[in-house]
């Protein structure tokens, strides 16, 4: 196998960062790259990419655990020029189960047999909802700092505020759940029908998304500090790409959590 010049190594594996940041943490919403789940990545003249994941405790969900590997495989392994993937979890107590049934791609239920009560297809399409729902908080944030009222909102579209970031994520997430994104669709919808809500449940449909929001944001604060104390750091260590070396230098900066509470050995999992 012809090695690659280095300057090519430094160009593919700022792709595969650049696509571990499209891989997200399914509670949180976020990248697996802000929030510190990337313990180390490196992509080798011979086109192997060698990524290691880490979380906040010891007996993180494993069922969110899986979905964040199998999820940085497939992200990984459309780089182009990425000949081999190397993914695996590190100090998690499944971590050997969830790498050896990502690596052969086996599924969930395949993977821990009677311990899984169904694959994970649901449970993503849950904490999509959630995103949607916590997304929508954050549009309406955005948008009554800039002096909107609440009585528009049900008669807005996304095309009409299509320029603030904070709608365009709500629209990423409505995408990804396969509910209605485009410019002339409502901006406020059910998330679990994709109907527009009207005048008269509007109050209750911002008051759940505004729990939403928060409740994700505490569980997230609340995770950042056990990634701290268990990897010793006053801040929370991510990986950047050095693009000469195709290296990973840490940096500092606050992210991390616990996916969803802890789940022991032998314990039922969703």
């Amino acid at each position: 196998m012809t090695a690659r010049p280095a300057e090519d190594t430094g160009s593919v594996h700022a792709a595969v960062w650049a696509a571990l940041g499209g891989v997200h943490d399914p509670e949180l919403d976020e990248s697996v790259t802000t929030l510190g789940f990337v313990a180390s990545c490196h992509v080798d003249e011979g086109g192997t990419a060698r990524v290691r994941l880490r979380l906040p405790t010891y007996f993180c969900a494993p069922n969110f655990a899986y979905l964040m590997v199998a999820d940085a495989r497939d992200a990984v392994s459309g780089v182009p020029g990425v000949r081999r993937v190397d993914i695996a979890l590190e100090d998690h107590f499944a971590a050997d189960t969830i790498n050896s049934g990502v690596a052969d791609r086996r599924g969930f239920v395949s993977t821990f047999g009677d311990l899984a009560v169904a694959e994970l297809d649901q449970l993503r399409r849950d904490f999509l909802r959630k995103a949607v729902l916590a997304a929508t908080d954050r549009a309406w944030r955005a948008l009554a700092a800039e002096g909107y009222h609440a009585d528009q909102l049900v008669i807005l579209t996304l095309g009409d505020v299509a320029a603030a970031p904070e709608v365009q994520r709500l629209r990423q997430r409505r995408a990804k759940l396969g509910l209605p994104a485009d410019d002339s669709d409502a901006l406020i919808v059910d998330p679990d029908t994709g109907a527009g809500v009207d005048a008269a449940s509007l109050d209750m449909h911002l008051r759940r998304a505004r729990l939403t929001r928060v409740s994700v944001e505490a569980n997230g604060e609340i995770c950042r500090g056990l990634l701290r104390e268990r990897y010793h750091e006053t801040g929370v260590t991510i990986s950047r790409p050095d693009a000469r070396r195709g290296l990973v230098p840490p940096a500092t900066a606050t992210a991390g959590r616990a996916s969803g509470g802890s789940v022991g050995p032998g314990a039922p999992l969703v």
